[in-house]
């Protein structure tokens, strides 16, 4: 007799999620590096061409082959790819000028918002104790970006937006993912971003429209520059974590419930203030200390009641069964 031990979907969902965040976790890092030599579209061109490449020689092979691309749902892909676009566009926007722990803190209203999306769209049970958890966050939200007072920045309202963009591509990936494998959702999104990012070079790679803006608006109006040899290593790994990311994170919600996995995501959050720390010499003030507690306990309750929910749903089955 022989015992095989199975990961149960929510579990890999989970662990997929928290690897999905460290390789993003990378990528922010990097191109807030890269920030004040090139425009935004420019890096996110090369980072995509990049990542398909490494999708279809490194991804696709490990995962089916080619075989694994094919869709007949390219214009739902599409549509997905446009709010991973508007999130990402919207999140390095903010970055240039945020510190990192901050924009990332903002940004993770996100698990939040898409805990109330999988009710909205996805007819998932999110309970008033959830909602509460949800509201929790947002509060957590406010007390970072402090609207209404001198301290608060016209960049913080870059990655919030971003954080519903990210919940809208989550919920599409939890419908699409019950026809299209984890590597098509990945590579069609690489695709979108080279389309998208050659029409913002196209538009504004000239950078006439260049100078006299703050970081934000700077990295996105700055013109195409050759790049440097000395950069390309940086580039590369953008390409490769991005194209990593984006393959682990379409797993998470393909395995697991859009509220299940969204909580595991805050493990971004840590590594964020270390990175910003060690990179970029910044520490998070108290407000942010404040609402970063407050985001995280709100979606760790989160993942606290699905855990308890799964274990009375486990009983009720089994007594069932008996």
């Amino acid at each position: 007799m022989t015992t095989t031990t199975v990961i149960p979907k929510s579990y890999a969902g989970a662990l997929a999620a928290i690897v999905a965040m460290l390789f993003f976790s990378v990528n922010d890092s990097t191109i807030k590096f890269l920030s004040d030599s090139y425009a935004l579209h420019q890096i996110v061109f090369v980072r995509s061409a990049i990542g398909v490449v490494f999708g279809l020689l490194v991804i696709a092979p490990l995962t089916g082959g080619i075989a694994q691309l094919r869709t007949r749902r390219l214009h739902l892909h599409l549509i997905r790819g446009s709010f991973v676009v508007f999130a990402n566009m919207m999140f390095f926007l903010g970055l240039a000028a945020l510190p990192l722990a901050e924009a990332v803190a903002i940004f993770f209203i996100s698990p939040l918002v898409i805990a109330a999306f999988s009710v909205i769209f996805l007819g998932e049970q999110v309970g008033p104790r959830r909602w509460t958890a949800i509201a929790v966050g947002l509060v957590g939200v406010l007390v970072i970006v402090q609207p209404g007072t001198a301290a608060f920045q016209a960049a913080s309202l870059f990655p919030l937006a971003a954080a519903f963009g990210y919940a809208s591509l989550h919920i599409m990936t939890r419908h699409l993912g019950r026809t299209e494998s984890s590597a098509s959702l990945s590579f069609y999104i690489q695709v979108t971003f080279i389309f998208a990012a050659t029409l913002f070079g196209l538009a504004l790679g000239h950078g006439a429209f260049a100078g006299g803006h703050g970081p934000s608006l700077e990295f996105l109006f700055r013109g195409w520059v050759w790049l440097s040899a000395a950069d390309m290593p940086l580039l590369v790994l953008i390409g490769v974590t991005s194209a990593l990311g984006g393959f682990f994170i379409s797993y998470a919600y393909r395995a697991s419930e859009a509220a299940i996995v969204a909580p595991f995501e805050y493990v971004a959050m840590p590594v964020a203030i270390v990175m910003g720390f060690l990179i970029f010499d910044e520490l998070p003030a108290l407000t942010d200390w404040i609402g970063i507690a407050l985001i995280i306990g709100g979606g760790l309750f989160l993942l606290w009641r699905e855990a308890v929910q799964d274990r009375r749903t486990r009983a009720s089955a089994t007594h069932y069964r008996r």
